[in-house]
């Protein structure tokens, strides 16, 4: 049951529809909302995932919000997206974590000023998915860190669609990102400024910028900037994800055989260079300090033979051959409607455009699509793209 206004969710499930009515608003049912606490957290979590957390800890810096504003914190401490990783180097689950607001930082109850003092606590919130929640917990539980199931207070929400894929409008920018603590905009009255324990508010999507704002916010309310015909089932948001070639979930990027390179881990700002060790880290350094990934995750459309869409016929798993070089070219590893994203050789994928097929079914045809936030050294090397 959907708690969320089901009366009135918007059911578009057409691309043209999410490319022209956005900005729209999906509760992520399939995220679940985890709380690491305790003075060793980001030690912890240091050690344990791909990308540099120590910036969770640190001191806040004075005057980093993007909209300076007076009687409002001027402290924001944007989001970061991780990955966990086996020993080998293979991809388990996916994190995007939130450093909620510290008392000090937060405006106090009569909004005037920042409240007072220092616990030195260190929490934080990691959005992770739901369908392996218990796995994830049990393989964290014998750390030292305090690791808490907190998905019946808080839920997961992805803002996206028109005017937020590449740059977005000043005039919308602005609202989104600084709801909250630490912000000028509150058109939802809720500002944090009421002392809330959480201050919450809508973050750009520390992945891509095309892929809109993300947020955790209290469970059972309507995030600001909300517009209710613009609330949408988060089958719209996984479309948009496969227009755009992004991966999210341990179902979506195969557990334990998933090499995160292939899935464009680096691009999606997952992973972290310049850190010490964490769990996998020697194969994904010597991945890439050698250069080449000969294999990406990219979004496929399924045709037939005569260029019509083919709804429905194809599933995750499938083989896709190339039958100009009579070579597998990879495989499908989602895949909804006439869409779906597999992880191909480069050097097969963009040969011919009628040259790629499924396997066992030679009359649906595959096109490849180069996505338009793809870095220009992973292709430097291939011809004749199709730009998304």
């Amino acid at each position: 049951m959907n708690r969320f206004r089901p009366s009135i969710l918007v059911h578009y499930r057409c691309l043209h529809h999410l490319q022209n009515d956005g900005p729209l608003c999906s509760h992520l049912k399939s995220r679940s909302v985890i709380r690491f606490s305790g003075p060793d957290t980001i030690k912890f979590l240091q050690g344990l995932l791909s990308n540099d957390v120590r910036r969770f800890g640190e001191a806040p810096r004075e005057n980093n919000s993007p909209i300076p504003t007076p009687n409002v914190a001027s402290v924001v401490v944007q989001p970061l997206y991780a990955a966990l990783l086996t020993p080998q180097g293979r991809f388990l689950y996916n994190l995007f974590l939130y450093r909620p607001p510290r008392t000090w930082e937060k405006l106090d109850r009569t909004g005037s000023g920042p409240g007072r003092g220092s616990d030195g606590s260190v929490e934080i919130l990691a959005d992770v998915d739901r369908s392996f929640l218990d796995e994830l917990l049990a393989t964290l539980k014998k750390s030292k860190v305090d690791i808490e199931n907190v998905a019946e207070d808080f839920s997961c929400w992805q803002r996206y669609g028109q005017n937020l894929s590449g740059k977005t409008p000043a005039v919308d920018k602005p609202k989104a990102a600084s709801v909250g603590w630490g912000s000028g905009v509150d058109d939802s009255c809720k500002s944090a400024s009421h002392g809330n324990d959480v201050g919450w508010q809508w973050f750009k999507d520390p992945r891509l910028d095309c892929l809109g704002f993300r947020g955790i916010f209290p469970f059972g309310t309507i995030p600001p900037l909300v517009e209710s015909d613009k609330e949408t089932d988060e089958e719209n948001y996984l479309l948009w994800r496969l227009e755009k070639g992004v991966a999210e979930g341990s179902t979506e990027i195969p557990k334990g055989e998933a090499i995160p390179l292939e899935y464009n881990f680096t691009g999606l700002n997952a992973i972290c260079f310049d850190k010490g060790c964490y769990v996998g880290q020697e194969l994904i350094a010597r991945t890439h300090h050698r250069g080449v990934i000969r294999k990406r995750l990219l979004p496929l459309k399924f045709l037939d033979n005569n260029g019509k869409k083919v709804e429905g016929k194809v599933a995750p798993g499938s083989q896709v051959i190339n039958t100009a070089s009579s070579k597998k070219a990879g495989s499908v590893t989602t895949a909804h409607g006439f869409r779906g994203m597999g992880v191909l050789r480069l050097d097969e994928a963009f040969k011919g455009s009628d040259s790629l097929t499924i396997e066992g079914q030679e009359d649906k045809k595959v096109e490849t699509i180069r996505p338009n936030w793809w870095s220009t050294e992973w292709f430097q090397d291939q011809q004749h793209t199709a730009i998304a």
